[in-house]
């Protein structure tokens, strides 16, 4: 198959290009494109044989669910059965984080196929900020399944040469719209109501670029418990997969340094916060290259801009081993050591 890649400027008139990947969406083929987090594979999300071919491009297992992304509240009420007892709590969500990198997990109406779904009773939802993915959506006007345009487990894609890295000759059409401004996949929580108390309980279900700091006055914020067995983690949205987001090259986490002592003859990366006085990795071994999230500055926004590109620039790399060195546990450091935890479990793999 021929990929074919257009280019989006953001401040432009986008009406041409959402129409060109409306046409192929309603073809039933699907287009990767970007979203303020990561590029993503969209189509058609009430059309079962265009999320299969989704499913085909990635080498993505059937029981991993998609996000579904929609332009307006009616598309909402078109995917989901929103319960009465949370209405005004995903009213609040909603006008606080949409558009916006919050997913919601809710009940799902019978429009929206098994498949996207991995047969679960819940949809996963959310309204992208990106232009140029609102553009399509409202071009194509109805709800589209997108997950991140990589294959299965690799490192997800902000930039449309990632994209094309990953999936060229397996999709028909990229659309260019620059590098993503988040850098890491959405928050998905699902709401608990919770009778007689003032706020309901949110449950992270992965942590992103909303974080836990910025719900808490709406909702009081869980975690997952960090020990759960393999057994006891029960899928209920994307990313939720113990292996994932991982490189080709053995990636290995470090979050105490006395944990690590370098074997002789071994190449060794680094990838560092801030590559300053904070970071006690430095001079832990003669490493053939480092590269730093937010140079001099630590700063965990930019951080999780720049991760997902350079750890694909550290998978390119002549090295036997990627040591990433913990970040600090707050804001968008839980969903950065989310991100590095997972790509630790599943790296190493020529398939990945």
């Amino acid at each position: 198959m021929h990929t074919e890649t257009i280019y989006a400027d953001s401040t432009g008139d986008l009406r041409a290009v959402g129409e060109k990947a409306a046409d192929v969406l309603r073809s039933g083929q699907p287009v990767a494109l970007p979203a303020e987090t990561v590029y993503g594979l969209a189509a058609d999300a009430l059309n079962p044989e265009a999320v299969a071919r989704v499913f085909e491009a990635k080498g993505r297992p059937a029981h991993d669910p998609l996000i579904v992304h929609i332009a307006n509240r009616d598309q909402l009420r078109q995917v989901a059965d929103v319960p009465e007892e949370i209405e005004d709590v995903l009213k609040q969500l909603r006008q606080e984080f949409w558009p916006g990198a919050l997913t919601i997990v809710l009940p799902k109406t019978d429009a929206v196929p098994d498949s996207v779904t991995s047969g679960l009773p819940t949809v996963a939802v959310r309204m992208p900020a990106d232009p140029v993915f609102r553009a399509v959506l409202k071009a194509f006007g109805g709800p589209l399944a997108a997950p991140s345009a990589n294959r299965f487990g690799r490192i997800s894609p902000t930039s449309a040469a990632a994209v094309e890295e990953e999936l060229g000759g397996r999709i028909p059409l990229i659309i260019d719209g620059g590098a993503s401004k988040e850098g890491v996949e959405s928050t998905i929580i699902k709401i608990e109501h919770v009778p007689n108390a003032t706020k309901p309980n949110f449950h992270i279900l992965r942590p992103g670029p909303v974080t836990i700091e910025m719900l808490k006055p709406i909702g009081r914020c869980k975690l997952p418990g960090k020990n759960r067995s393999a057994e006891q983690i029960k899928v209920e949205a994307p990313g939720q997969l113990d292996a994932h987001y991982a490189p080709r090259t053995p990636l290995r986490l470090i979050e105490d340094p006395a944990d690590f002592t370098p074997e002789e003859g071994k190449r060794y990366a680094l990838l560092t916060l801030d590559g300053g006085k904070k970071s006690k990795m430095m001079d832990a071994a003669d490493w053939e290259v480092i590269e730093i999230l937010s140079p001099g500055a630590g700063k965990l926004p930019e951080a999780a801009v720049r991760f997902y590109h350079l750890l694909r620039k550290l998978d390119g790399m002549d090295v036997d081993e990627i040591i990433a060195e913990a970040v600090p546990t707050h804001g968008l450091g839980i969903a950065l050591m989310d991100r590095m935890r997972r790509a630790a479990v599943g790296s190493g793999s020529a398939e990945g």
